[in-house]
């Protein structure tokens, strides 16, 4: 396999690696996902929160969000993803190596040209090599966008300011995509779970300055900076879906927290 391709490190395990299988999936997703803020939201989104567990976990919370980038599917043409690193400690942020990602859906670019703009991210293969935060989101994004190309961030001990940075760096106009893929709380009883994921929530869409913590958010450090971002340019956040493995496909006895969040840049007409 060439140097410059990441192959997939989850499929088979968290979602088909059978391409007709993961097709019908991740269609079968989106159209069962009911999100009833769609009818009155008039433009597009600028970010997205969404979770990355397995897809028969988590599947619906993170279709709950993708589809409502289908009306304008067509505007987007780069998507800056980033994700918390589970398999390798590093310090700060790192892009891959690769300049391209393989998925049973087909080969997704990096966006070398936008990767550009950070030049202080250094490339760590060893960051991207099993991660599946961002893998996961990448048949989603294949199904509802036709045209599109990434840049791939692994977040590790970083702090919220310096992904922040990051996100400016990358905000683009329109034809960009802000993704952070995060799930909420880990391993509580499910009732213990929905009130400290109604609690995250609730200081997400407030777009609170208090940073959540790594309990409440596996991806806290990438949400953080996303929020600190939201909050100077104004962006208006909107609760799209939360519920939890014990909501999907999971015993209720330990449950994983899932939210879907949308960002808008102007105020949206929502009831």
């Amino acid at each position: 396999m060439p140097p410059e391709l990441r192959p997939p490190a989850v499929a088979g395990s968290f979602y088909p690696a059978a391409p007709r299988h993961l097709l019908a999936e991740v269609d079968d997703l989106l159209r069962e996902a009911t999100v009833s803020l769609r009818p009155s939201l008039r433009r597009a989104p600028k970010a997205l929160i969404v979770p990355h567990a397995g897809f028969r976990y988590s599947g619906p919370v993170a279709a709950s969000a993708y589809t409502l980038l289908t009306p304008y599917a067509e505007t987007f043409r780069r998507v800056v993803l980033l994700g918390p690193s589970h398999r390798a400690y590093f310090h700060g942020v790192a892009l891959p190596e690769a300049t391209a990602f393989e998925t049973p859906l087909g080969v997704v670019g990096v966006d070398v040209e936008a990767a550009a703009l950070v030049p202080d991210v250094p490339r760590l293969a060893a960051a991207h090599a099993r991660e599946h935060s961002l893998e996961v989101e990448l048949p989603f994004l294949v199904r509802v966008l036709p045209r599109f190309s990434i840049v791939p961030l692994v977040v590790g001990d970083a702090d919220d300011d310096l992904v922040a940075a990051v996100v400016d760096a990358l905000w683009g106009g329109p034809e960009t995509l802000i993704v952070v893929s995060s799930d909420l709380s880990h391993y509580l009883t499910y009732e213990q779970a929905r009130r400290v994921d109604a609690e995250t929530a609730s200081r997400i869409v407030d777009l609170s300055p208090v940073p959540l913590r790594h309990d409440q958010a596996c991806g806290a450090t990438p949400v953080n900076g996303l929020l600190a971002v939201a909050r100077r340019r104004r962006l208006r956040p909107l609760r799209v879906d939360l519920r939890s493995s014990g909501d999907t496909a999971g015993s209720r006895d330990q449950v994983v927290g899932y939210g879907a969040f949308a960002f808008y840049e102007e105020d949206v007409d929502a009831d």
